[in-house]
C-alpha cells in the first residue's frame, strides 16, 4: 500500500511538471495598458498612453508622470526616462517608484519634472533583429524620445534630459550612456548585471546558448570605445547598488573599470539592499532624483 501511494505522489507530481512545463508563458507586447488594478495606489498623475511606431506600425505604449501643475501653467519641464529591469519589457515594471517620486516632488526636495517609464522591448532595451519588432534601442532612442518632446511640454534638449535604468535597464542606460552621450545630460544605472555584459564581450557577442548580440553591443566594449575617443560631451554618471544585491561585487569591477578608463562617476550604495529597485527607491531614492536635479541647473 505504501508503494502504491509513492507512485501515486509520483505520478502526481510529473504530471503537475508536465503540465506546469506546457503551459504557455504570456506572450510579449509593445502596448500592455492598465488593468483594474494597476494604478491602485499610485499617484493620480501617472497615466498611461501609447503612440505608433512608424517602423512597426503596432502601437508601443509608456507610463508618464506630470508635475501637480503641469495642466496649470505652459511652461516646459525636465525630463528622466526610467529604463526597467526585467526581460521580456514592460511599461507597468517600474511605475511603483512613481510614489517616491511623487514624494520628493509634493515636499519641493526636487523641483517639478517629467518621468517616463518606456517598454524595453523583447530582449529589454537591446537591438535584437532576431526578434520580431525586436529593435528597442532604435524605438526608444529614435521615436519614443521625439513622442514625448512633441506631445508633452518637456525642454527639449541634452541639458534637461536624464536616463537611469535599474538591472536589465541599468545594463540599458549604460549602453546607451556610451552610444548616444549626446541625448542626455545626467545619467544612473543601477543594479546592472555587468556580469553578462562582460560575457558577451568575452564571447563575440554571445550571452547565453540561445542569445546573441553583435559583436561589441556591451557596456565594457562600448566604454572602452569611449574613452578612447575625444570627448564631445561630459558625462555626469551615478552608479547605484545595494551591498545585499546579487550584482553588487561586479558593480565593483565595473567601477574600477571606469576608473582605469578615466571615465568619471559617482557611487551610491546602500546597505543591507537586495535586488530591488523598490526597496532601493524607497531608501535612497530621493539621492538619485537629486544627482538629476543637479545636473539639470548646470
Amino acid at each position: 500500500m505504501k508503494s502504491f501511494k509513492q507512485a501515486l505522489l509520483a505520478a502526481f507530481l510529473i504530471g503537475g511538471y508536465l503540465y506546469a512545463e506546457k503551459k504557455p508563458t504570456p506572450e510579449f507586447s509593445w502596448d500592455n495598458p492598465p488593468g483594474k488594478w494597476t494604478l491602485k495606489d499610485l499617484p493620480n498623475n501617472l497615466q498611461h498612453a501609447s503612440f505608433v511606431s512608424l517602423s512597426m506600425k503596432i502601437k508601443v505604449g509608456y507610463y508618464i508622470y506630470l508635475p501637480d501643475d503641469y495642466d496649470q501653467n505652459t511652461k516646459r519641464y525636465p525630463v528622466v526616462y526610467h529604463l526597467h529591469g526585467g526581460r521580456p519589457g514592460s511599461e507597468k515594471k517600474s511605475i511603483s517608484l512613481s510614489n517616491e517620486i511623487d514624494h520628493a516632488m509634493k515636499n519641493r526636495l526636487i523641483q517639478p519634472t517629467i518621468y517616463v517609464f518606456p517598454n524595453g522591448g523583447p530582449m529589454s532595451w537591446y537591438n535584437y533583429p532576431q526578434k520580431k519588432n525586436g529593435l528597442a534601442e532604435n524605438i526608444f532612442i529614435q521615436e519614443l524620445i521625439p513622442h514625448i518632446d512633441q506631445t508633452y511640454r518637456t525642454i527639449a534638449n541634452r541639458k534637461k534630459r536624464a536616463l537611469q535604468g535599474f538591472s536589465q535597464g541599468g545594463r540599458g542606460t549604460t549602453r546607451i550612456m556610451f552610444k548616444h552621450a549626446r541625448l542626455f545630460s545626467s545619467f544612473a544605472p543601477g543594479g546592472s548585471g555587468y556580469e553578462p555584459e562582460e560575457r558577451i564581450r568575452e564571447n563575440q557577442g554571445v550571452e547565453s546558448a540561445n542569445v546573441r548580440f553583435v559583436k561589441g553591443y556591451d557596456a565594457w566594449t562600448l566604454a572602452k570605445n569611449f574613452a578612447s575617443k575625444k570627448k564631445t560631451y561630459r558625462i555626469k554618471c551615478l552608479i547605484w547598488v545595494g551591498s545585499q544585491d546579487f550584482n553588487y561585487e561586479y558593480n565593483l569591477k565595473y567601477m574600477d573599470y571606469l576608473t582605469k578608463l578615466e571615465i568619471p562617476y559617482d557611487k551610491l550604495i546602500a546597505p543591507n539592499v537586495a535586488h530591488s529597485a523598490k526597496i532601493f527607491y524607497q531608501k535612497k531614492g530621493l539621492e538619485i532624483m537629486q544627482f538629476h536635479d543637479r545636473n539639470f541647473e548646470k
